[in-house]
């Protein structure tokens, strides 16, 4: 039987010589590179949060370190943190075995990095702009729904408010009306429908008839108003004045609106109270973010493409979008910025099918006559213009709407395949979006455009799968919009070193691979070997920041 051997285990032992942290840190762990980048930042405006005076604080450098690498290793609790500078090397190392407690970590991300995260955000970007991982030029966009960290069930709607609100106004109506009926004073007709009340109005209103002499029952009246309703009317008007143009919020977080989520916790699509998280990507990296009330996507891309105008002093020379973006609205916004629009328009790919281009009596498919403005039916008669009108979306843009109308169906043997209304066919076209349509069209039929449109679901799509499933971003974890900007803004910054972290290996994976055989290139086999991140060496060597052979 052979003997058996077992290295030594000298728990406890103590070493004539400290261990350097530095030695354990392996030379391509992600760790390093975002010592490097964190390095390279301009923190001035994180700098610029702290008050001065009292006690020393931990060096904002260090704290947006471990707070990055954190965010990359998916630790998202300030406890976790704090844990894991105590007894996991790596963050050791990135803090300089400082151990700051978790209400620390909080009020550095809450107080510090609120106001400034977005200029971080704005510097990453540009850095990898600079490596050759991005351009800036083409902007792919997408929006998702993240649930809010509010209470699920704790909920305001819009129409079961104004119903209550029409309820209470109709209430205090009564009741001003039988004073004014016993003092004799403006009275009002019983049949005259409720109208709507102000708080202020009604406290005048109150002031006035506390001024006349009231029995008993009409003092017990007043007094119901000044105690109940009028308290009650206060309240309906400031939940409307939270609502604004929706329908709806959350009473924990007033700014979550209750949207239906695809994966949602009880997997049953009901609804809840959600953020619509809209974001920009090239290659894969966030170059853009923002937060929206709103569920619809629609009405998202022009505060969007504001936003990232703002951030880089100009727009993106190409949009590209799905469907859900196609309005005349945003096509008029791109053309007015120079942005090539590769957004499709609702039924673009329905158009692109035999039956619809065979059916010759669809609206679209009609020949139109430019210089006499009309259309033709496929019998030949003409559609004259009739009229002219206009037309209000949800977020006030107007669209003019031109009329056109046949004179005389009656006899007509196809007008049971040209429609089913009566009397002569009616059509509405809007000439300005038909022209969008067209140029659409164009652009995304073109060799450009097929190339964006099979580009486009491999680009936000995974950023999409990797933030909530691999990521386990799918739930935010602060109340309002500043913090949840912050708190994503911060996921941002780590998801763009973690992809250039595995960008940068795949390159070096692939030098090797090619090389492997070549007996004359074993120098340079090494050297890829020990240079994990070839370009992003190259950049920090410009910047003249030292790193690690």
């Amino acid at each position: 039987m052979p003997q058996k051997s077992f290295k030594a285990y000298p728990q406890g032992q103590g070493y004539l010589f400290p261990m350097n942290l530095d030695d354990l840190i392996p030379q391509d762990s992600p760790v390093r590179l975002v010592n490097q980048i964190v390095d390279s930042l301009d923190i001035t405006k994180i700098i610029d949060t702290y008050k001065g005076g009292g006690t020393s604080s931990y060096h904002p450098r260090m704290m947006l370190k471990i707070v990055l690498y954190a965010y990359l290793n998916n630790i998202y609790s300030c406890r976790k943190i704090e844990q894991n500078t105590r007894d996991r090397i790596s963050f050791m190392w990135l803090s300089g075995m400082q151990t700051p407690d978790h209400n620390t970590i909080n009020l550095f991300r809450s107080l510090h990095l609120k106001d400034t995260i977005s200029d971080i955000f704005t510097q990453v970007v540009l850095m990898l702009v600079d490596m050759g991982h991005l351009t800036l030029e083409t902007a792919y966009f997408d929006g998702t729904k993240i649930e809010s960290k509010a209470n699920r069930y704790t909920f305001v709607w819009r129409k079961s408010l104004e119903k209550s609100k029409a309820k209470l106004e109709a209430k205090i109506k009564t009741i001003l009306v039988q004073i004014d009926e016993c003092i004799a004073q403006d009275n009002q007709p019983d049949d005259e429908p409720p109208t709507p009340f102000n708080t202020e109005e009604l406290k005048k209103r109150i002031a006035q008839i506390n001024r006349e002499k009231l029995s008993k029952e009409q003092k017990k009246e007043v007094k119901a108003l000044e105690n109940k309703h009028l308290p009650k009317l206060e309240e309906y008007e400031k939940k409307l004045e939270v609502l604004g143009e929706r329908n709806s919020y959350s009473k924990t977080d007033h700014e979550a609106t209750f949207m239906r989520l695809k994966d949602d916790h009880m997997q049953n699509g009901q609804l809840k109270p959600a953020q619509n998280l809209q974001i920009v990507t090239e290659n894969q990296f966030y170059t853009h973010y923002d937060m929206f009330s709103n569920p619809n996507d629609t009405r998202t891309l022009i505060p969007l493409f504001k936003g990232y105008e703002k951030r880089y002093d100009k727009m993106p020379e190409q949009g590209v979008g799905d469907s859900g973006y196609g309005s005349e609205e945003n096509y008029d916004f791109m053309e007015e910025f120079n942005i090539e629009p590769f957004v499709k328009f609702n039924y673009f790919h329905k158009e692109q099918k035999k039956s619809f281009k065979n059916d010759a009596f669809i609206t679209q498919n009609l020949y139109y006559n430019a210089e006499k403005d009309y259309f033709v039916c496929p019998m030949g008669q003409h559609l004259e213009k009739v009229g002219i009108g206009t037309r209000t979306s949800e977020g006030g843009f107007v669209s003019n709407i031109d009329y056109y109308q046949a004179q005389n169906c009656t006899n007509c043997p196809l007008k049971c395949l040209c429609y089913k209304a009566e009397g002569n066919r009616k059509i509405e076209i809007n000439h300005n979006l038909r022209r969008h349509k067209e140029k659409v069209r164009k652009l995304l039929t073109s060799e450009e455009g097929l190339m964006h449109r099979s580009k486009r679901p491999i680009e936000v799509e995974p950023v999409f799968g990797q933030t909530k499933s691999n990521k386990g971003y799918n739930r935010f974890r602060h109340f309002g919009k500043d913090k949840v900007m912050m708190d994503f803004g911060i996921f941002a910054i780590a998801f763009n070193i973690g992809k250039l972290y595995n960008k940068q290996g795949i390159i070096a994976i692939n030098a090797l691979k090619s090389l492997l055989f070549d007996e004359k290139s074993v120098f340079f086999i090494i050297f890829v070997h020990m240079h994990t991140f070839p370009s992003t060496e190259n950049y920090f060597s410009s910047q003249n920041i030292k790193v690690a052979a």
